[in-house]
């Protein structure tokens, strides 16, 4: 279990959100704006070996920020935010180590497979990331796409993580309900996660505290990697990054 660091962009900036927040119209929910570009992030996640983080997109006017922040070290980071077959390949030229997609994939509420194989064909599944985030409805974890806005049909199932695994490098899973207000964990999807995932896998959503990262191992069997945004003092909040960047790996 490991702690993979964030670069979320909206127009431009650094900030972190309330991500169901996000919508077409009217103004997000923000909970903090950072006055450092993107590359001080890269160059910071890189001096203290933090490998696989993610660059998320969120939204238009971002795309010079993820290349500057891509840029710094090649191979270091993701991205994710508007990604298709057409656009894959360009953003592993210009750094990411993978990509990570969502929405492209989903026709009619339903994960499309001929999609699926079009963007493994187009990075390869050894660079790809399915982000498979998701919400409880009626028992079940629904997964989302159009900016966590659209409830799909599709719901996460052992046989669905397996099908998705032969073409995927690993699964990026946000808690809809809970990221961006430091609520706790849903501790539930991460048990689900841990025991269902064929791939290695990242939670996010709803970190406060260390707790609830040990809550993560215990629920996950240390096997469900996490993501931390604005909990974190380097975003406004009050958990320690340098703690976590020094923890290294759980176990």
């Amino acid at each position: 279990m490991r702690f993979r660091p964030c670069i979320d962009l909206h127009n431009g900036k650094v900030k972190q959100i309330v991500g169901s927040s996000l919508q077409d119209s009217g103004e997000a929910v923000t909970n903090f704006v950072s006055e450092q570009p993107p590359a001080y992030y890269a160059e910071l996640y890189y001096k203290d070996n933090l490998p696989g983080g993610h660059v998320i997109m969120l939204g238009p006017n971002n795309e010079e920020a993820a290349r500057e922040a891509l840029a710094c070290h090649p191979g270091h980071l993701q991205v994710g935010g508007g990604i298709n077959p057409s656009n894959a390949s360009g953003w592993i030229e210009a750094g990411a180590g993978k990509v990570i997609v969502t929405s492209y994939l989903i026709t009619a509420g339903e994960v499309d497979m001929d999609k699926v194989k079009a963007m493994a064909d187009a990075v390869s599944q050894e660079k790809l990331v399915i982000d498979l985030s998701c919400l409880p409805v009626d028992g079940e974890y629904h997964v989302t796409c159009n900016r966590w806005q659209t409830i799909c049909a599709m719901v996460l199932s052992p046989e669905t993580l397996e099908k998705l695994s032969e073409y995927c490098a690993e699964y990026l899973v946000h808690a809809v309900q809970l990221e961006g207000k430091q609520g706790g964990i849903d501790r539930q999807l991460v048990e689900l996660l841990g025991k269902w995932s064929p791939v290695p896998v990242t939670y996010a959503g709803g970190i406060r505290s260390m707790s609830d990262i040990q809550a993560i191992g215990q629920s996950g069997n240390w096997k469900v990697d996490f993501t931390v945004g604005s909990a974190l003092d380097i975003f406004g909040g009050t958990m320690s990054y340098a703690e976590l960047a020094a923890h290294g790996e759980w176990r």
